[in-house]
């Protein structure tokens, strides 16, 4: 039997001339995948390197998924790493001297549970009864210094170094990731994964009070033009996905709610 659950998703180019976010969903029959990815500026071809990211993700899911993954924490490290590599494979296939680069944020819903892996600033919010409970933290630079109690959160909005993120997929460096994230669902919970261009504009209360799940596409579409519209014309491009899980909650046999993220190296 097919999951319950509503999706709806938005990709907007903003004010940039090039849209270099992706998203991606796939729905196995015990199994779904949310994948963001957004190509990081400064760097060539951003729009490639999110685009091999999301098509990696899906196509190892499509492999795997039957109907539903063995291991997703185990699933998520590993597509990540296979993404980084093509990044850099296809980079030197067409002869890009540096190879693109991008944040990518993915998420597996399965079992009652999602399961999530990032790098950079993409975003996961898990909403429940109205409120925020759950949000990954940001590999960046200000939210290293907000984690070493140097700097508070309502000042990294506007901290002139607040678009330094110290992981990403491609570039030819070593990847490094934090360990996947597991948490229990519960019916009506929301799954978001969003780009900077969509949160960064927002509070967090508008994020809460505007994503309800009574209508995904609509309240997405409202707090997407409000990004838009607070950013004018310095807007990034916007995109965010979000699921409405519908099956009833599971016990957690034994585990705690949420499993906490740590650092893990991975190879390239």
């Amino acid at each position: 039997m097919a999951l319950k659950y509503s999706f709806a998703s938005i990709c907007r180019i903003g004010a940039r001339l090039v849209n270099q976010d992706r998203v991606g969903h796939r729905a196995a029959d015990a199994a779904v995948l949310i994948v963001v990815a957004d190509g990081m500026g400064g760097h060539p071809r951003g729009e490639l390197a999110a685009q091999i990211a999301v098509d990696q993700l899906i196509e190892d899911f499509t492999e795997q998924a039957r109907p539903r993954l063995a291991r997703p924490a185990v699933f998520l490290v590993g597509a990540f790493r296979r993404a980084h590599s093509a990044i850099s494979r296809v980079a030197r296939d067409m002869g890009i001297r540096e190879a693109p680069r991008a944040v990518l944020v993915a998420c597996v819903l399965q079992d009652g549970a999602a399961t999530f892996l990032h790098a950079g600033d993409a975003r996961l919010y898990l909403l429940r009864r109205g409120s925020i409970v759950l949000r990954s933290r940001d590999d960046s630079f200000v939210q290293r210094l907000i984690d070493t109690g140097r700097m508070d959160e309502e000042f990294a909005a506007v901290h002139p170094d607040r678009n330094i993120v110290l992981k990403c997929v491609g570039g030819g460096e070593v990847l490094r990731l934090r360990r996947p994230t597991r948490i229990q669902l519960e019916a009506d919970d929301i799954v978001m994964l969003c780009s900077d261009g969509f949160w960064g504009p927002l509070i967090p209360d508008e994020i809460a009070k505007g994503l309800r799940g009574e209508n995904l596409e609509a309240e997405l579409n409202v707090l997407a033009r409000r990004a838009e519209k607070r950013t004018g014309a310095q807007c990034d491009n916007v995109s965010v996905a979000a699921v409405r899980w519908e099956e009833p909650a599971r016990r957690a046999r034994g585990r705690r709610a949420a499993a906490p993220a740590e650092d893990l190296p991975t190879e390239s």
